[in-house]
């Protein structure tokens, strides 16, 4: 059990600190939330004509203030209770289990009143922020090419068809040879609005035929290679009665 002039020393620091608490939370104005807007502590109207970066920062200000304020606050209720547990007169006496609090424990945190088996602040929230589960690099769960044989639209093809029309990267960024800076982006070589390259120059109807071939770079570096290699298709040579239609199927099965 504490003795008097113990007890009476834990009050008089917890006195003093509970005043230290209050002139601070005064003095700033619960650090600034007691304002209307975040806007009234830098002395801005609107945010209209600032850079996207600048609120930015000043969010980033805020949030830091409202956090230390809740924690200010916090230590005042505890001091408070600690404080209206010495009025009590079971001050040092573990509120959840009633056993003695140790003499060192009270020394080095004044406005506990619980053990240290029991401490509230013993277990380690698990909890994440709920903006994790969209915002997880890179593209959160709106990427999709996890998916097997999925060629949906999703959130890198949009981030694609943006950074197309340029970025602040620049080829020694990506680590690869690029034409221009249009293609200096994550995957640039991807295909966009067609899977294999023979879609981007190859064209029939709805039943298959009419096939008409359009120029395009593509198609004349697949010409190109057909050519350098000596053969019909890029997954190897066609069958002689594919190569010249005028012979028989037949003729060639031996």
């Amino acid at each position: 059990m504490l003795t008097n002039e113990q007890l009476a020393a834990f009050r008089a620091e917890l006195l003093r600190a509970k005043q230290e608490t209050q002139e601070r939370l005064q003095q700033n104005g619960h650090f600034g939330t007691l304002r209307s807007h975040a806007h009234d502590a830098v002395g801005e109207l609107s945010s209209y004509d600032n850079h996207p970066a600048d609120d930015a920062t000043e969010l980033y200000e805020r949030e830091k203030d409202i956090a230390l304020n809740e924690h200010a606050e916090r230590e005042l209720k505890e001091i408070e209770h600690a404080l209206q547990v010495i009025e009590n007169g079971t001050y040092g006496i573990c509120e959840v289990c009633g056993k003695p609090i140790p003499y060192e424990r009270l020394k080095a945190l004044p406005t506990t009143t619980c053990c240290k088996e029991h401490s509230r602040d013993k277990t380690v929230s698990q909890k994440r922020p709920l903006e994790e589960g969209v915002l997880m690099p890179p593209f959160g769960k709106f990427a999709l090419d996890h998916r097997n044989e999925s060629v949906a639209y999703d959130a890198e093809d949009a981030w694609q068809e943006v950074a197309r029309y340029g970025s602040s990267d620049t080829p020694s960024d990506l680590g690869k040879n690029v034409d221009d800076y249009g293609e200096t982006y994550a995957e640039s070589e991807e295909h966009v609005g067609y899977v294999e390259e023979l879609e981007n120059f190859a064209a029939v109807d709805l039943y298959g035929k009419h096939v008409k071939v359009y120029p395009t770079r593509e198609h004349e570096q697949l010409e190109n290679m057909l050519d350098k290699e000596g053969i019909m298709s890029n997954i190897g040579d066609l069958p002689a009665y594919e190569k010249e239609p005028y012979t028989k199927k037949e003729d060639h099965r031996h």
